[in-house]
C-alpha cells in the first residue's frame, strides 16, 4: 500500500505537470505567431499570399492592396484569421484528476509496525478507537492520523552532572539530614494502545518531557526526606525503590501510561558524607581486621591441643594393642604345640587306613579281574572247539553231498545249516554263561569294595569329606580338622583372644 500511494502521488504530479506544460507550450505558440504577424505588418506586401511556417494551426490570409500613387505612402496589411487558442480545458482536465489522485492517496494511511494512530476530525475532533499496524483508510482534508510510538520507551536520568550524555536530567533529592543526594533512576513504559484518543485529547505532548519526567522527578522528590542518606545508599534501598515504583506506576496508570519497571542504577552520596562514610568503614573493617585475627589465633591453639591430645590418644591405643597382640600370639603358641602332637597323630591313623582300604580294594579287584578273564579264555576256548567240530562236520555233509545226487546234495546242506544253527546257538549260550560269570564276579568284588569303604567310613567319618575336596580340584589344598571343633588349637586361641578383650582392665583402656 506504500507503493500504491507513492504511484497515485507521482502520477498526480505528472498530471500536474503535463496540464502546466500545456499551457506554457500554448502561449509560446501564440506568442510567436503575434511576433509573426507584427513582422509581416511591417514588411511590404507581396504579389501573392503567404503563409508563416511557424503557425501550423492559424492561417493568416493577406489580401494584395495595389500600392497608392503618392510616394511615401506606408502599407497596410488585414489580419483575418484567430490567433493560436491556449487549451485551457485540457489543462484543467489534467489538474482534476491529478487532485483525484492526490486526494485518493491521501486518503490511504499506513501505520508502520510498532506504531498505532488516532484520528483527528476537522470537524468533531478527536474520533474515538484506535488504528493499529496495517493499512486505513482516511477521509482527506477532514480527518488526520496522529502517530504514537506503542513500544517501550525508556526515561533516564543521571546522578551527577559529570557524565557523558548532556542529555539526561540530573536528579537530586533531599534526606532526612538535608543532604543531597543524586539518584540515577532508569523508568520502562509504554503507552495504552487502547486510550490513545484520550492521551491525544487530554495530555500534553510531548508525554516523556511533559509528564513521566515530571512525575518520576517528583514522586522521588517527595520520598527522599522519609529516609537517611545511610540506609538509602545501603540497607533500605530496594524499599526505596519499591516505594518509588509503586507511586509511580499509580499515577502514571491516572494518565493510560504501562510502567513496565523501575530501575535505581546509582546513588551519588554528598562528597563530605562519602568521605566521612569512608573513613568509618575503614575503621570498621580494621575492627573486624582485629577480631577475626584474635578468633584465628584462638582456633589455632585449639587445634594445637586437639591435635597433641588426639596425638597422646593414638600413642596408648598403640601400646596397648601391641602388648594384646603380643599375649595372643604367645597364647596361640602354646595352644598350638598342645593340640598339633594329637592331631599329627590322628593324621597318620587316617593315613594308614586310607592305605589298608585302598590296598584291599586293589586286590579285590585283580582277583575279579583275573576270575572274569579265566572264565572269558574257558568260554572262548569251548566256543573254538564247537566251531571246529561244527566245521568239520559241514565238511563231511559237504563232501558226502558233492557226490551224491543234488537232493541227497540238498538235504546235506540243510542238514548243514542245522548243525550250524545249533553250534552257534551253543557258542552264544556259553558265551552268555561268560559274560554273566564275569558280571556275578565283579558285582561281588565292588559289593567287598563296599563293605570295607563303609567299615574305614564308620572308624573315620572324615574320609567322605576328603574325598569329595580331592576330587573338587587338582589346586586346591585340604587339611582335616574336626567337625565338633575339638582338638584343634585355632578355636582355643579365638577364644583366649575373646576373653582377653572382655576383661574390665581392657574395657577401660578402650
Amino acid at each position: 500500500m506504500l507503493f500504491l500511494r507513492f504511484l497515485l502521488f507521482v502520477i498526480s504530479f505528472g498530471f500536474v505537470g503535463i496540464a502546466i506544460a500545456i499551457v506554457l507550450y500554448d502561449v509560446y505558440l501564440a506568442f510567436e505567431l503575434d511576433r509573426l504577424l507584427r513582422r509581416t505588418n511591417d514588411s511590404p506586401p507581396r504579389s501573392s499570399p503567404t503563409t508563416s511556417p511557424a503557425s501550423s494551426d492559424a492561417e493568416v490570409q493577406a489580401s494584395a492592396v495595389p500600392p497608392p500613387q503618392t510616394p511615401g505612402a506606408t502599407y497596410l496589411r488585414r489580419r483575418t484569421g484567430p490567433r493560436r487558442a491556449i487549451r485551457w480545458a485540457a489543462a484543467a482536465k489534467l489538474l482534476a484528476i491529478a487532485a483525484a489522485l492526490s486526494l485518493f492517496g491521501k486518503s490511504i494511511l499506513v501505520v508502520p509496525d510498532g506504531h498505532a494512530a488516532v484520528l483527528v476530525s476537522q470537524i468533531s475532533g478527536v474520533r474515538p478507537g484506535t488504528l493499529y499496524a496495517g493499512t486505513h483508510l482516511v477521509t482527506p482534508l477532514v480527518e488526520r492520523a496522529e502517530l504514537y510510538d506503542i513500544r517501550d520507551q525508556v526515561f533516564s536520568t543521571a546522578a551527577t552532572d559529570n557524565t557523558r550524555d548532556k542529555t539526561r536530567e540530573v536528579l537530586t533529592v533531599e534526606a532526612r539530614e538535608g543532604l543531597s543526594v543524586g539518584v540515577a533512576v532508569t523508568v520502562r513504559y509504554r503507552l495504552d494502545p487502547r486510550h490513545l484518543d484520550y492521551i491525544q485529547a487530554n495530555l500534553p505532548q510531548p508525554i516523556d518531557d511533559q509528564i513521566v519526567a515530571p512525575v518520576v522527578t517528583s514522586v522521588f522528590r517527595e520520598l527522599g526526606p522519609n529516609y537517611v542518606v545511610r540506609d538509602v545508599f545501603s540497607t533500605k534501598r530496594e524499599e526505596f525503590r519499591a516505594q518509588a515504583t509503586q507511586l509511580i506506576t499509580a499515577r502514571l496508570a491516572q494518565d493510560q501510561i504501562v510502567v513496565k519497571e523501575v530501575l535505581l542504577r546509582k546513588i551519588q552520596l554528598p562528597e563530605e558524607y562519602s568521605a566521612g562514610l569512608q573513613g568509618l568503614l575503614l575503621k570498621e573493617q580494621e575492627d573486624d581486621r582485629v577480631t577475626v585475627d584474635q578468633s584465628i589465633e584462638q582456633k589455632k591453639v585449639k587445634i594445637a591441643e586437639s591435635q597433641a591430645e588426639a596425638l597422646k590418644v593414638r600413642q596408648i591405643k598403640h601400646s596397648e594393642a601391641d602388648a594384646r597382640t603380643r599375649v595372643l600370639m604367645a597364647q596361640a603358641e602354646s595352644d598350638s604345640m598342645q593340640y598339633t602332637l594329637p592331631l599329627k597323630q590322628k593324621q597318620i591313623e587316617q593315613s594308614k587306613l586310607e592305605a589298608e582300604a585302598r590296598k584291599q580294594t586293589t586286590i579285590l579287584d585283580a582277583d575279579a579281574a583275573a576270575q572274569a578273564r579265566l572264565k572269558t579264555a574257558d568260554a572262548e576256548a569251548q566256543a573254538k572247539v564247537i566251531d571246529s567240530k561244527a566245521e568239520q562236520q559241514r565238511r563231511v555233509f559237504l563232501a558226502a553231498a558233492q557226490n551224491e545226487e543234488t537232493v541227497k546234495g540238498a538235504e546235506a546242506a540243510a542238514q548243514a545249516k542245522v548243525i550250524d544253527g545249533k553250534a552257534e546257538k551253543e557258542r552264544q549260550a556259553l558265551l552268555a554263561d561268560a559274560d554273566a560269570n564275569q558280571i556275578r564276579v565283579t558285582s561281588q568284588a565292588d559289593a567287598e569294595k563296599l563293605q570295607l569303604e563303609a567299615a574305614a567310613l564308620k572308624t573315620n567319618p572324615l574320609l567322605v569329606q576328603l574325598t569329595v575336596a580331592q576330587r573338587l580340584s587338582d589346586r586346591v589344598q585340604i587339611m582335616m580338622v574336626p567337625n565338633d571343633g575339638k582338638f584343634f588349637f585355632t578355636n582355643d586361641v579365638m577364644k583366649s583372644a575373646q576373653a582377653i578383650t572382655n576383661m574390665p582392665g581392657a574395657a577401660n583402656g578402650k
